[in-house]
């Protein structure tokens, strides 16, 4: 085999791990959670998608008037998608916000079809109903029992008022629902590179 060749088969090789072994940094309760097919929920921040809140005039109806995702976010999504199913985490359902990066990010992961759900618009934009959508919202993440995880594509603001967690662009916060209703963070896991 030519050096050159070689060369390009052991780079192609050392970036297919990396993409999907865990990132550095993640939290190993997190993954063991994600992959005990318990009560588990994991609460998706958007991936990247470059700006605040929404410009004027934006329409829920009309992708083009909403802040979307950046190739980078496109590609992150798809990777967090991929090392969730080489680590072979057993995903029941997948819950998005309508807003369409959110929805975007969870059609990349490809982990499940995608159901929007109101409980999950935009905390930040809606920000004079943040109580209403964090009650509704954790009533529903209290109310799963799996078995398998729940993943939950929503937005910063949103994770925010139901865990006290402000995650990254594209940032997994993992959490068990137990019998009692409580809520536990398990652990994060990153998908920036």
């Amino acid at each position: 085999m030519a050096r050159g060749t070689l060369h390009a088969l052991l780079v192609a090789l050392l970036l297919q791990a990396v993409c999907m072994a865990p990132a550095r940094g993640d939290d190993d309760a997190a993954w063991a959670a994600l992959r005990s097919g318990g009560a588990v929920i994991a609460l998706v921040r958007h991936a990247q998608a470059p700006g605040t809140g929404d410009p004027p005039n934006w329409r829920l109806d009309d992708c083009a008037t909403q802040r979307n995702l950046s190739e980078r976010g496109r590609a992150d999504a798809q990777a967090l998608g991929q090392r969730l199913r080489a680590a072979r985490v057993p995903v029941s359902k997948v819950l998005s916000s309508p807003w369409c990066r959110c929805l975007d990010t969870a059609r990349l992961m490809d982990v499940g079809t995608v159901q929007a759900e109101p409980a999950f618009s935009n905390a930040f934009m809606l920000n004079d109903r943040r109580d209403e959508l964090a009650a509704a919202g954790r009533k529903l993440l209290q109310a799963w029992r799996g078995p398998g995880v729940l993943v939950v594509v929503t937005h910063g603001s949103n994770i925010a008022a139901l865990m006290g967690r402000s995650p990254d662009s594209g940032e997994v916060v993992i959490v068990t629902a137990r019998a009692d209703g409580a809520l536990r963070v398990e652990g994060t896991i990153s998908t920036s590179r």
